[in-house]
């Protein structure tokens, strides 16, 4: 649904903080490396630009930059390859305490630093969820076909489910809740799938083939939660708020035409105008209510009761046990879905730049608040940020010029061979890298614009 300018705004002011803290982390891995293997640093900056504020301790200048997305960490002498190609030298002067004066091994523990503290960021931050447990709010495994709204067959339908079956078991998994389906699901795009699940008390084993989303990189069946219509919360400035519908209320029917689940009200929303009748309950007390929906509204402004539960609390054995399993089964995930990029999906919308990640991650912080209070925007948003850390340390680490990974082939390179590498081969993996790290970043600026472009509403 289209958000206002104003929530759009609080979204990216929440998302800015969570990101600078993701980049502070990977920038520190830089620093911390930096000054184990004797490499001087000039500055640390969290955010790009214009110094707002800036303090000078122990030699090092400590920035806060103009645009707080992003960051950098200044070591001595990254930047005295033109130097040496102007005076003509074979090699950047290894230099005591500049980054070309450390070795070939020193530079790439550099490096490798800035990833491995985002993974360690990530593995803490979830093994300190697990630990203190948390509150999960979510749908049952009761489904409805998705084609029951776009009219359109999915594997779903040609594999045989039905709306209302419960799925009780993927590839030999139970699952309770809908978001371990979508997991299960979404790893697999076209792969076969064995799915469990009750129907008119009888369990019937299905196969399906999830197609591949080339919007998302993922896999897909084509079904939806059964979301059963009680109303969970209403939007205050909503025309069902305008209307009088409160949260308990249940919807038994709109224009006449009864609906069960949110898939029954999509499907009559889509027909309606802008005028419609809501019949519903009310602690157990039939009323009828007119509605004007507002621009942008698809769902009256109201969002539907979930299940909400809690993991329990576990040992600080078992936390960071389970912390490193979904650290490593995330990692996992996410080069699965960089293996996806090359699979023809469509990367305009696949891709995240800045703008996007730094709205999604204010979104979540607020989606947990509504749900759960600040514990549960606590737990919503460090769980996405553990997420974005990895992802940051992953991308840092292909083999591009100007990424970590970039820089780890060239020095590695360097090590084999036991001799520097020429000025004018640094020179042009700088100017190349810089070319392709910019073209990405426009791509997915470009991406973000029409994300944030189809979700604003003045």
């Amino acid at each position: 649904m289209a958000e206002s300018i104003l929530s759009t705004v609080m979204y990216i002011a929440l998302g800015i903080i969570g990101l600078g803290i993701v980049v502070f982390v990977h920038e520190l891995g830089h620093f911390v490396a930096a000054r184990l293997v004797g490499i001087d640093v000039e500055a640390f900056s969290i955010g790009w630009g214009k110094a707002v504020l800036r303090k000078t301790v122990g030699g090092v200048e400590y920035r806060l930059g103009m645009f707080p997305v992003g960051g950098y960490c200044k070591m001595r002498g990254e930047n005295e390859i033109n130097e040496a190609m102007e005076n003509g030298k074979e090699a950047v002067e290894p230099v005591k305490g500049t980054y070309y004066g450390a070795g070939p091994l020193q530079r790439i523990l550099v490096c490798v630093a800035g990833p491995f503290f985002n993974l360690l960021f990530a593995f803490a931050v979830l093994s300190a969820v697990w630990g203190m447990g948390r509150d999960v709010f979510t749908f049952g495994n009761r489904i409805v076909l998705q084609s029951q709204v776009t009219g359109t067959a999915s594997p779903a339908d040609e594999a045989g489910f039905e709306s209302g079956d419960r799925i009780v078991m993927i590839d030999g998994k139970p699952v309770t809740y809908w978001h371990e389906i979508q997991q299960a699901v979404a790893i697999k795009p076209e792969k076969p799938l064995a799915v469990e699940v009750e129907r008119d008390g009888k369990i019937l084993n299905l196969s399906v083939i999830p197609a591949l989303d080339k919007n998302t990189g993922v896999g897909v069946i084509g079904i939806r939660p059964w979301i059963d219509t009680v109303i969970g919360s209403v939007a205050a400035d909503s025309g069902a708020a305008a209307g009088g519908l409160l949260p308990g209320d249940r919807i038994t029917g709109i224009e006449g035409q009864g609906v069960e689940n949110e898939a029954d009200v999509l499907g009559v929303m889509a027909e309606s105008t802008k005028l419609v009748t809501v019949d519903f309950e009310r602690d157990g007390s039939p009323q009828t209510k007119l509605i004007v929906t507002r621009t942008g509204e698809s769902m009256l402004g109201i969002s539907w009761q979930g299940v909400q539960y809690r993991t329990p609390a576990l040992s600080p054995a078992q936390a960071v046990a389970t912390g490193a399993r979904e650290t490593m089964r995330t990692v996992g995930i996410l080069a699965h879905g960089l293996t996806m990029l090359f699979r023809g999906i469509n990367l305009t919308e696949a891709v995240s730049g800045p703008l996007r990640m730094t709205y999604m991650a204010g979104e979540i912080a607020v989606a947990g608040f509504q749900h759960s209070g600040i514990w549960g925007m606590l737990y919503s948003a460090v769980n996405f940020l553990a997420l974005i850390s990895l992802a940051l340390g992953l991308m840092n680490m292909l083999p591009l010029p100007m990424l970590d990974g970039g820089q780890i082939v060239l020095f590695a390179v360097e090590a084999v061979r036991r001799r520097p590498t020429h000025p004018k081969v640094l020179r042009t993996f700088q100017t190349v890298g810089v070319a392709i790290i910019f073209s990405i970043m426009a791509f997915a600026l470009f991406g973000d614009l029409r994300f944030l472009g189809g979700r604003i509403v003045p």
